[in-house]
């Protein structure tokens, strides 16, 4: 699937360079201790500003998900799913789901991360069965 140009601000650099690694993190508060995703100038759980970043599983479960049989753009390839994956850490992260046929994706199937290149070197974390090698 051809990707969208993806930018990237102060806030979100620390996770796309950690993504150049294929390493998957969350912001973390050092005040109240919330995981957190997407990247965001506050915390979500107290308002804090004292953020960073940390490394996670990679492993989660679907949370939900919806097949795409007509893209919104041209490029990408159909069908193809999108879906939220809850992180065993928390954080649910908007994502799309690989590795197996759209149809046979079930919620609460588990997942770890899997990574899709970018033309920049980045990349974009996807989600395969957790069974898959």
């Amino acid at each position: 699937m051809s990707e969208p140009e993806i930018p990237v601000d102060e806030v979100t650099a620390p996770w796309w360079e950690a993504t150049r690694e294929r390493r998957l993190t969350v912001q973390r508060c050092r005040a109240c201790g919330r995981h957190q995703h997407y990247p965001r100038a506050l915390c979500t759980g107290c308002g804090g500003t004292d953020l960073d970043f940390a490394d996670v599983s990679g492993v989660g479960v679907v949370d939900a998900f919806t097949i795409v049989h007509r893209a919104p753009r041209p490029g990408p390839e159909v069908p193809y799913v999108v879906a939220r994956v809850r992180l065993a850490e928390g954080p649910v992260l908007l994502t799309n789901l690989v590795g197996a046929d759209p149809g046979s994706w079930r919620c609460d199937a588990p997942v770890r991360v899997s990574w899709r290149p970018l033309p920049d070197g980045r990349h974009l974390p996807v989600f395969a069965p957790a069974d898959k090698d």
